[in-house]
């Protein structure tokens, strides 16, 4: 894989990643969203009721691309 690496250096750069860095994870930040929204004070009774709060969630982010990009560029990251 380096031999392939280096052959790839006029146009491919490699970045080190820690293991974990949720800062650098963009889902984290919807995660987040949907917790303090949909989930927040959320007293359910069945397991169907979270999912179906989180998926209301979901579909809100989803329908949102301007808070989508937000948390990609969150991330700090560049495509």
């Amino acid at each position: 894989m380096m031999e392939w690496v280096a052959s790839q250096r006029d146009w491919l750069s490699i970045d080190p990643l820690p293991g974990y860095a949720p800062d650098l994870n963009p889902i984290e930040q919807v995660w987040g969203s949907v917790k303090s929204q949909e989930l927040a004070n959320l007293c359910a009774d069945t397991i169907a009721e979270v999912a179906e709060a989180a998926e209301d969630g979901l579909d809100r982010i989803s329908d949102d691309a301007p808070l989508c990009f937000a948390f990609l560029r969150h991330t700090g990251l560049r495509l």
